[in-house]
């Protein structure tokens, strides 16, 4: 099947195009520290944005699988003058609107929206820094939840990139 062509509002962001694997840290005032591996999956369909997906889970101390954790899915909307929407939805009940720019090779997000259902925990606002360190992905995430009144770092990870986004090997 044949890729359709990157729309042009896409540049910016293209370097994120394709399958990220790697490892991270993980822990916030109101839990246990802990390292998690990750998969992220950007893709395109020739739209002016981006399908997300990311998937973690629980690592022991020898870097081996323990259980899942979190996942994520959604879209990344490029809009002009190098902005950006991020749309995302967690099967915890959370949806996130983050808006956020591109300078370079470096994304910054800040929450616009938080929806919560009934079940899900308390989650006010989130922000996340992304950036292309020496051709891997590195990422960080503050967030401000379980009645803290304050950002705390929560997760963060570095990735390799595995498939481009042909989704070739």
């Amino acid at each position: 099947m044949a890729v359709p062509e990157l729309h042009p509002q896409l540049e910016p962001i293209a370097f994120l195009l394709g399958r990220w694997e790697g490892a991270g840290v993980g822990g916030y005032p109101t839990i246990e520290s802990f390292r998690f591996g990750q998969e992220i999956e950007f893709g395109h369909t020739g739209g002016s944005f981006l399908t997300y997906t990311s998937r973690t889970w629980l690592l022991d101390d020898a870097g081996e699988r323990v259980r899942p954790l979190a996942t994520e899915t959604g879209y990344w909307r490029a809009l002009p003058d190098r902005q950006l929407e991020v749309l995302l939805a967690h099967p915890t009940g959370i949806v996130e609107v983050y808006i956020g720019e591109v300078v370079f090779h470096k994304i910054e997000l800040r929450s616009d929206v938080v929806a919560r259902t009934a079940t899900a925990k308390e989650y006010v606002a989130g922000h996340r820094l992304y950036g292309l360190v020496n051709g891997n992905l590195m990422w960080a995430y503050d967030m401000q939840a379980m009645g803290r009144q304050e950002f705390d770092s929560h997760t963060s990870a570095e990735l390799k990139k595995v498939a481009d986004f042909t989704g070739e090997e």
